[in-house]
């Protein structure tokens, strides 16, 4: 609990469930450090959140859930922050975040099941589908590829994934969202 207020494996180990998978996501600009230290877990940057991705997380503080749509970068979570509580909790002068979208093999297009749906979704255009080399007994399946240039991490592509095959990670080596 040292320095974040929250010890995610201790409370797995108290509920009886296994330890918590990959670390949760934030609301963009916020500062994982400072979130947990200092967030009163109000709810104001929910009840701003213009696209509703806000929820109340583990221990009440806010957590984004991309399978209810993708952040517009709008800041409205971070204004309405500021407006209660003006500590350092979220930092507008640097990235929203450092995620980047994986695709798990459960990938309809993997399983050569024609589906650009995330392609389709994504306003940047991040994600192209090539086709891949052909294989016997495995055909030409197309494989999605990220082009982490154009990708600003909003989640378009998850909520779209009708297979829950695509999955937001923070980038290792983060500063602002180190795991």
């Amino acid at each position: 609990m040292a320095g974040d207020g929250l010890d995610r494996a201790r409370r797995s180990f108290l509920r009886g469930r296994p330890a918590a998978g990959p670390a949760p996501i934030h609301p963009p600009w916020s500062r994982p450090d400072s979130l947990t230290a200092l967030c009163t877990r109000c709810g104001a940057c929910a009840d701003a959140c213009a696209e509703a991705i806000l929820i109340p997380g583990d221990g009440g503080y806010p957590e984004v859930d991309f399978t209810r749509g993708e952040c517009i970068f709008c800041g409205a979570c971070a204004d309405a922050c500021a407006e209660v509580y003006a500590g350092p909790i979220f930092d507008r002068t640097a990235a929203p975040w450092s995620l980047r979208p994986t695709i798990a093999p459960s990938c309809l297009a993997v399983q050569r099941v024609v589906c650009r749906s995330c392609q389709d979704a994504c306003p940047e255009g991040a994600i192209r589908f090539q086709p891949a080399p052909f294989q016997v007994g495995m055909g030409g399946a197309a494989h999605a590829r990220i082009d982490e240039a154009a990708c600003t991490g909003c989640g378009a592509c998850v909520a779209a994934c009708p297979a829950g095959a695509v999955i937001l990670t923070h980038q290792s080596g983060s500063p602002a969202h180190a795991d």
